[in-house]
């Protein structure tokens, strides 16, 4: 089993970074991801000292850029170079902080085929297995809604692992995002409260086992308290 780093989609509230990763380090977490959703926070100047603070704590730093920020779009106007200017920012903020990873979300279907929309997000990004610097980020959440509920077993999540697996570099961990989510139609309608849904950290873990890559989970958990709980069964084998 390779090592587990885990930790929440956000920063707890402290008045400088420093305090705000020892927060996350004595609750026991080793990971973070910072997200936009709400508009960059984070500058050039700043960001390297947030950079610094995580390296300091020894907390693995991932960004996801805002939802916006997709490739996939049906045609390559407004919304394409948008995108493209959003997604082009958070890279940039990301090397200056030096995070190892920036999560986006490559497109949606936008009233096309399911192979049209993966060929226009690979004319305008590409996917993991035909770009070298992509790497697949495997939200059990969203899998689990657009599957109608299948990853309730270990096989279920160790497929998934397996065939990011097959394209990851040597050494490179999974990348993972995990919450309890309620879904309707096979489409994700909010992330739950652990416990509340049919989603379960246990199979991942077991999962998890299977494989000597390291992996860095984030929860996208609504609470605290999720968070915690969900670690809490990740970590019981780490």
């Amino acid at each position: 089993m390779g090592e587990i780093r885990y930790g929440p989609s956000g920063l707890p509230e402290a008045a400088t970074f420093e305090e705000a990763f020892a927060v996350l380090v004595a609750e026991g977490y080793r990971a973070c991801e910072i997200g936009f959703a709400g508009g960059f926070w984070l500058d050039y100047e700043t960001a390297p000292q947030f950079g610094a603070a995580a390296i300091a704590a020894d907390v693995a730093l991932s960004v996801h850029a805002p939802l916006a920020a997709f490739m996939g779009h049906a045609d390559r106007g407004k919304k394409f170079k948008m995108a493209l200017g959003m997604l082009d920012h958070t890279a940039g903020l990301a090397k200056a902080c030096g995070a190892q990873v920036i999560v986006f979300h490559p497109g949606f279907l936008l009233g096309r085929e399911r192979e049209q929309a993966i060929a226009d997000v690979v004319d305008r990004a590409e996917v993991a297995a035909q770009v070298d610097f992509v790497r697949p980020v495997l939200d059990f959440a969203h899998m689990h809604a657009t599957s109608d509920g299948a990853f309730l077993e270990p096989d279920a999540f160790a497929d998934a692992l397996a065939g990011a697996d097959a394209i990851l570099e040597p050494g490179a961990p999974f990348h993972i995002h995990f919450s309890d989510i309620q879904y309707a139609n096979r489409n994700e309608t909010k992330h739950l409260p652990y416990g509340e849904g049919t989603l379960r950290a246990e199979p991942l873990r077991d999962a998890l086992a299977r494989f000597e890559r390291p992996a860095t989970v984030i929860s996208e958990a609504p609470d605290a308290v999720s968070t915690r709980a969900i670690g809490d069964v990740l970590l019981a084998a780490s």
